[in-house]
């Protein structure tokens, strides 16, 4: 049964006062709550800038895909037939509409099904390429169309599950996608189980009814823009939380301990092996004498060199006058004197307790 518009204005209207202000609170105190971590806004990584422009293609891709100019031709909306028009009369008026007055294969097959009201009525709920090429389905047995139906029904959800699949994979968009992997996949298979039931559970006979074009529920035009709207809305929805969280502007996770722990073995690790190359160089240099004969010339010349740097007299007078106006040479004495106690503290206990 297709909804009314008058009844989905009716609702928007009484529930939107009431939930676009909690839905801006709520994202205010999300985002606030990601500002007092203190975690810095990044750039959007490179993998989520892929994923990001693949939904948002499949969006405008949708929007676009809704629009009249690609949606399959109605032969009565077309025609401004009536239901009961007679067969010949609304072939004919088809034929004159199409290049060199010749009808396509699936206005052949239409001709043929619409010689009874059922089938135009099926039209209707299901559109013209299922009542026109489905080879075993009959006017006898209505759900006959729908099982031939449900596989192209459900191609497109399958399509945009993967890319929902695809982009919040953890290989491509790592622990930002991962966290709304089970959303989105409940959020897709949603919109594909309600697509199902509001086809299978539309009451195409209410059409009979119509005396007058404008009278007829066109109900698989209306639905096939609802569809990609659908799709449009949710994989813009799933960009835009997908930016956030990647960026840090919101849904920031902070990691847990044992992440924190692992991270700071990493860097240390790290650090480390630095230090100990380090130590393997200088022991070779100084090992070495070659490498130790140049390190002491080069050390000799930095001397004589920053010596006569230092005689000059701009360097003096720039020195003292650093020294008199603008540097706490005292202060700098004093942190000096602290850094050397606390990084000679742990080898001077050391050395008492070995004595």
């Amino acid at each position: 049964m297709a909804i009314p518009w008058d009844s989905i204005r009716s609702l928007l209207l009484f529930f939107g006062p009431i939930l676009i202000p909690k839905a801006i609170s709520w994202y205010r105190s999300i985002r606030k709550a990601s500002a007092n971590r203190r975690v810095p806004i990044r750039p959007v990584p490179l993998h989520m800038r892929i994923a990001l422009c693949l939904l948002g293609s499949l969006a405008v891709g949708c929007l676009l895909k809704s629009l009249p100019i690609f949606s399959p031709e109605n032969l009565f909306a077309s025609t401004d037939s009536r239901l009961q028009i007679p067969v010949d009369v609304l072939f004919n008026r088809v034929q004159a509409g199409r290049p060199n007055r010749l009808l396509t294969k699936i206005d052949e097959r239409l001709r043929m099904r619409f010689v009874n009201l059922e089938s135009r009525l099926l039209y209707f709920q299901f559109g013209p390429e299922v009542v026109a090429m489905c080879p075993f389905c009959s006017a006898d047995d209505p759900k006959s169309y729908f099982y031939y139906a449900l596989p192209g029904l459900l191609w497109p959800h399958i399509t945009n599950l993967f890319a929902i699949a695809l982009t919040t994979s953890p290989s491509l968009t790592g622990r930002h996608g991962s966290q709304w992997r089970s959303l989105a996949t409940i959020a897709a298979f949603v919109v594909a189980v309600a697509d199902v039931w509001l086809v299978s559970s539309y009451n195409y006979q209410a059409n009979a009814r119509a005396l007058r074009l404008g009278n007829i529920d066109f109900f698989y035009w209306d639905h096939r823009v609802y569809r990609l709207l659908a799709f449009a809305i949710l994989d813009a929805l799933l960009g835009f939380v997908l930016y956030l969280s990647s960026t840090n502007r919101a849904f920031v996770k902070e990691p847990s301990t044992a992440q924190r722990v692992e991270t700071a073995s990493r860097v240390l690790n790290v650090v480390r092996g630095k230090l100990s190359a380090l130590g393997i160089v200088k022991n070779t240099a100084l090992r070495d004498e070659d490498l130790r004969s140049r390190s002491q010339a080069y050390w000799s010349h930095e001397v004589r060199l920053m010596g006569e740097v230092m005689e000059e007299r701009e360097v003096i007078e720039g020195v003292n006058d650093a020294l008199g106006n603008r540097i706490d040479i005292q202060s700098i004495t004093r942190d000096a004197e602290v850094y050397a106690q606390n990084v000679l503290q742990p080898f001077q206990t050391v050395s008492t307790e070995s004595s």
